[in-house]
């Protein structure tokens, strides 16, 4: 069909609110306590999430200018919450809104069915994306002042697929098939896999939700990269001078030696957000944690992530013949500790359970106590994960 020139979005209709613009909501929207904080302050906890950030002078300039920039997570809803989900996703939200910055969590239902989560079942899905909200509510993630929202992306894109589908296009158009092809890893697929059709348009529509939620900051996992710089580099074609800035969390290592990340569809190599106390108990017991190594160890990388910034220590209660009660205030030194043998994995794991259990326990009681979420995780442990 012949190409009209009204169909291609303009650069005015990419850009997100410049950072020399007016916030969203407004800048009375920030808090007394952001208002007061210094922009190298500011950029000091959004950096803290990431384990890397492209690109840093960015960062700093548009905390320095933008008093309430907007923040992009997403997430595919296809199975049940472990803690790197549950727990650290908390972490990461809570610090970027105490910094000033409105979070966009992208409920991706029609992503999870382009996917063939749930085995594409759109209703199944979005079950399971109601459950995951109960969770984030009843672990502690911060959503007074509308410092959060939650967007279904079939919602959305329904109500704006004016401003949607035309920007897909023109990702689509600008790149090539092999670099869409790179960017399947989003999905847990290997750019080897035969990959569906719908594979194939799910890198570009998520390439495009980034534009679509006016999103200055991506912060997603390190494992959804390759599309966050296809974003940047889409940036470059249409000569758009503000480019989303990625800032990429750290990957938590499943429980057995060797797992890269947890996963929903290997119940080994998780702890899930609603497992009882002794469920954690044991997982934690079997978990993989040699003796003075740090390097693989997923008992130590849990501490780092989600123990020591969720209470700002780490208790060990152990006898007075193995050294007796410590805490540690910081990773360095339980670091030192446990690569010198002072600190065992019998003495470190009773420790991290019970931490963790004590994380976890208010998702118990909500999942308990409230039918409607009791009803949701009955629903969603029902149901069959596919990959």
């Amino acid at each position: 069909m012949e190409k009209q020139a009204d169909q291609e979005p303009s650069c005015d209709e990419m850009e997100s609110l410049s950072i020399s613009s007016p916030a969203e909501g407004g800048a009375s929207s920030s808090s007394p306590a952001v208002t007061q904080m210094s922009p190298e302050e500011r950029f000091r906890i959004v950096r803290s999430v990431g384990e890397e950030c492209i690109q840093e002078d960015e960062l700093l300039n548009l905390l320095t200018n933008k008093p309430l920039p907007i923040c992009y997570d997403g997430f595919e809803p296809s199975g049940r919450m472990h803690i790197a989900q549950g727990v650290m996703k908390t972490i990461n939200v809570n610090k970027m809104t105490s910094a000033g910055c409105k979070v966009k969590i992208w409920i991706a239902d029609w992503f999870a069915q382009l996917n063939n989560k749930m085995g594409g079942d759109l209703k199944k899905i979005q079950t399971v994306g109601r459950y995951l909200i109960e969770i984030w509510k009843a672990v502690g993630m911060d959503l007074t002042d509308n410092k959060v929202e939650f967007l279904w992306s079939s919602e959305e894109i329904n109500s704006r697929a004016h401003e949607y589908w035309p920007l897909v296009m023109d990702i689509a158009l600008r790149n090539k098939l092999p670099r869409i092809i790179r960017c399947s890893t989003i999905m847990g697929r290997s750019e080897q896999d035969e990959l569906t059709a719908a594979q194939i348009l799910y890198p570009c529509m998520q390439c495009a939700d980034i534009f679509f939620l006016k999103a200055d900051i991506c912060q997603l996992g390190m494992d959804q990269r390759k599309v966050n710089v296809l974003a940047r580099e889409y940036c470059d074609d249409i000569k758009r001078k503000n480019k989303p800035i990625i800032l990429s969390h750290h990957m938590l290592p499943g429980l057995q030696q060797g797992q890269e990340k947890m996963s929903k569809s290997d119940p080994s190599s998780s702890i899930f957000m609603e497992d009882d106390e002794a469920e954690v108990n044991v997982k934690i017991r079997k978990a993989y944690c040699p003796p003075q190594i740090v390097e693989g160890n997923p008992c130590l990388e849990y501490i780092k992530y989600m123990i020591l910034p969720w209470f700002d220590e780490f208790k060990v209660e152990r006898s007075a013949d193995h050294g007796g009660d410590k805490t540690f205030k910081s990773f360095d030194e339980l670091v030192v500790d446990y690569e010198s043998g002072d600190l065992h994995p019998g003495d470190l794991k009773p420790a991290l359970s019970k931490s963790l259990n004590k994380i976890l326990q208010p998702v118990r009681d909500h999942f308990i106590k409230d039918a409607n979420a009791k009803d949701l995780l009955k629903r969603v442990k029902g149901y069959r994960v596919t990959r």
